[in-house]
């Protein structure tokens, strides 16, 4: 599983965030996409070897759309994360889906006048970031 640490906290410590790589989504889709599965399944392996571990997944989407719009595509997101997880076998009182919609865009693309953004930049921003909410 490749993880990006967004504090400079090593390891899985009640706060820390990272992304999980290769959980992206397709546009104006929340369905888990086949690539997820792999990072998925090591986001199951850490919580079955953390039972105790309760983990928020927040989900964002590009800046096309509406504002509103996004931000329930992004809870679906989220949701659907939420869901495989339980599939395999996560006690889903250890999990909580957020959605934050294009508020929290992680490069320039964020669709003002003049905004030029590859298909590749765009999904940068359609991704799943999972916090540590308790070890």
């Amino acid at each position: 599983m490749t993880i990006v640490l967004h504090k400079a906290e090593p390891g899985l410590r009640k706060g820390s965030t990272f992304t999980l790589r290769n959980i992206y989504y397709d546009f104006d889709k929340w369905n888990i996409r086949e690539d997820a599965s792999t990072d998925l399944d090591s986001l199951v392996n850490i919580l079955l070897a953390h039972p105790t571990m309760k983990i928020s997944l927040g989900s964002h989407t590009d800046c096309r759309g509406t504002a509103a719009y996004n931000q329930q595509l992004s809870q679906r997101r989220a949701e659907s994360a939420v869901q495989y997880l339980v599939k395999m076998g996560i006690d889903r009182s250890r999990l909580v889906a957020k959605g934050y919609g294009e508020s929290q865009l992680i490069n320039h693309c964020d669709c003002s006048a003049g905004s030029t953004c590859s298909e590749a930049a765009h999904q940068e921003n359609r991704r799943t970031e999972i916090t540590i909410l308790e070890e």
